[in-house]
């Protein structure tokens, strides 16, 4: 167990048929997550263009999870063994270090990611000790728009003609506040009603009790 509470470490892997180089293309271009992982990634920019063999491109992003709050930060890339693994140092909002793996097994591409970072954020710092494991939720599902983006993207990039294309429905869409105060809202009332159901339970039982004595 880690004493820091803003440190985090997390491995993610997703296993998807296909091969490696297939999904090497897609995780290799962080210009294109805003458009295939836009659950994620609402903002990506090019600061510096870095070698011929990718490494020291550096890259702005802004991303957000299912929390109703956003991440600013960068990245540079330190290692490219393509179409095996990748590794980034990251800066901002966070910092610390990212590595993708990817692996073909038979039919089917082992893509695993390992994240460790330590929160910047101001608001993220504060809530940690907390509500560390409600953070460590957002990125469970962060990732998990990753994985199902990932397979829709592949679906994309292998249709054979454009009415195949134009039937892969889109990639999942970032949750608005809106919505996430609709689910905090439905959650409270379920709550409630939850309790005050529990609490004339309680009531019955102990007029029933009383009536037996």
């Amino acid at each position: 167990i880690m004493s820091d509470p803003n440190q985090y470490h997390f491995i993610t892997t997703w296993r998807v048929p296909g091969l490696a180089g297939e999904v090497a293309d897609i995780l290799r271009e962080p210009l294109d997550l805003v458009r295939w992982w836009p659950a994620v990634y609402l903002e990506a920019q090019e600061i510096e263009p870095g070698g011929q063999d990718g490494i020291g491109r550096r890259i702005s992003l802004r991303t957000k999870g299912w929390l109703p709050y956003t991440l600013v930060w960068e990245f540079v890339v330190t290692e490219n063994r393509y179409p095996s693994r990748f590794a980034l140092d990251a800066y901002g909002d966070f910092v610390g270090t990212g590595v993708w793996t990817i692996e073909q097994d038979g039919e089917w591409v082992k893509a695993t990611y390992d994240w460790r970072i330590r929160a910047e954020k101001p608001l993220v710092r504060a809530l940690a000790p907390i509500v560390r494991p409600l953070l460590e939720a957002n990125h469970r599902w962060a990732m998990a728009q990753g994985d199902e983006s990932l397979r829709l993207e592949l679906a994309r990039r292998r249709a054979a003609t454009p009415a195949t294309r134009a039937a892969v429905p889109p990639p999942p869409g970032p949750v608005t506040y809106a919505a996430v105060a609709l689910l905090g809202g439905a959650a409270l009332i379920g709550g409630t009603v939850a309790a005050l159901i529990v609490r004339q339970r309680r009531r019955a039982s102990r007029r029933r009790h009383a009536g037996l004595r």
